[in-house]
């Protein structure tokens, strides 16, 4: 970084990199409590709403008692409300902004309401990179693994966060220069009424079986709309999720106080959580980022709803990637595809390999990611 860059916040030392690498495959002890322990009923609507997902296999229990699944099941992406890790609750190198960028799941079998969920986390590797949001970066890669009310294994996932410069990123960066001059966009009433045309001819396939024989490679899946993005997006988002750091009187103090680097003072002088880049423009601004932007796991959320809407109840998403490749600034508007690459039958099941990208109003790449699901078979 030059020596004219106004300094603002701690900057990525040697010696906490250090200290972090010493903790590679130790397992994490008495993490940071999860937004839910319980996958209720309500816990999990929340979090399906929380996406823009209203699939009554996990909203409507009338309608799942009479699924094949004979009951209401959490989507995948409700794991991520069960887990501060996996959701980007990053040890280490204090005071250094920690960005959510991807992750790589596998579920071995549904989580059903009221079900308790248990998990166990370790840091499993770092990696630096050069990059043109920050300069250096740090990829801070954990394994997470969630455990069902018998002890069996639910699901595991690797995620992943960049953690960044702040000053850096604001006064050095390049990746958002032209981004951060242009004017708020505006939509026109036609382009909102192409992306409402979308909202209304969504809906998640149901109870009709998409049967393997009747997947070809090739097939491309609907175009699933998310946004235009708003704050009030990124708090229904947090609502379900949980956040990482949002606490407030008492409990805002104590986590300060446990944790000083994470309190970034306000307009008003007061220590206030770095989760508000989510609605704080401002505060995006401090940290390099174009604007107050969407969360990670909500984007990796609305890949995996792209793939269970098209499944239908009686799929099995069995893993599903992200890879995130930049902000999703409020104003901003994304278009998820996806195209069937590959399918196989392996240890007795039909999958089928389906490959995504989501970009914005631009056509800007935002996401990209892959999903393999179960079908069932005519045989």
């Amino acid at each position: 970084m030059s020596e004219t860059t106004t300094r603002l916040f701690p900057r990525i030392t040697e010696q906490a990199l250090d200290e972090l690498r010493a903790r590679i495959g130790v397992r994490i002890e008495n993490t940071q409590e999860p937004w839910c322990h319980e996958a209720t009923r309500d816990n999990i609507r929340h979090y399906a709403h929380g996406i823009g997902d209203d699939n009554p296999l996990w909203c409507d229990p009338a309608y799942a008692a009479k699924s094949d699944l004979g009951g209401l099941v959490a989507l995948p992406s409700f794991l991520f409300s069960t887990s501060r890790i996996v959701s980007g609750y990053v040890g280490g190198i204090p005071g250094v902004h920690a960005m959510w960028a991807g992750a790589d799941w596998t579920w071995h079998r549904w989580v059903r309401r009221n079900e308790t969920i248990t998990t166990e986390a370790w840091l499993k590797d770092l990696v630096e990179h050069r990059t043109s949001f920050a300069g250096r970066s740090i990829q801070q890669v954990y394994h997470v693994r969630f455990f069902g009310e018998g002890g069996d294994l639910v699901a595991e996932a690797d995620s992943w966060c960049f953690r960044t410069d702040r000053d850096a990123a604001r006064e050095e960066g390049t990746k958002y220069r032209d981004l951060k001059r242009k004017p708020p966009r505006r939509y026109t009433d036609d382009e909102l009424e192409r992306i409402w045309s979308l909202y209304a001819q969504e809906k998640p396939r149901g109870a009709t079986p998409r049967h393997f024989e009747d997947v070809e490679v090739g097939d491309t899946l609907p175009t699933m709309p998310k946004g235009p993005m708003t704050v009030t997006g990124f708090i229904a988002y947090a609502q379900g999720w949980g956040g990482l750091y949002i606490r407030a009187n008492r409990l805002a103090w104590k986590q300060v106080k446990a944790h000083p680097g994470l309190g970034i003072r306000n307009r008003f002088n007061i220590p206030d959580c770095p989760e508000r880049v989510h609605w704080e423009p401002e505060m995006a601004l401090m940290v390099g980022a174009p604007g107050a932007y969407d969360y990670g796991p909500e984007r990796c959320s609305w890949l995996t709803h792209h793939l269970t809407d098209w499944m239908g109840d009686s799929g099995f998403l069995v893993r599903a990637t992200s890879k995130l490749r930049r902000h999703n600034p409020e104003g901003d508007l994304l278009f998820i595809d996806g195209r069937v690459t590959a399918k196989r039958v392996e240890g007795g099941r039909h999958l089928v390999d389906i490959a995504q990208e989501a970009r914005n109003q631009d056509g800007e790449l935002s996401v990209v990611g892959t999903g393999t699901v179960a079908l069932p078979s005519r045989g």
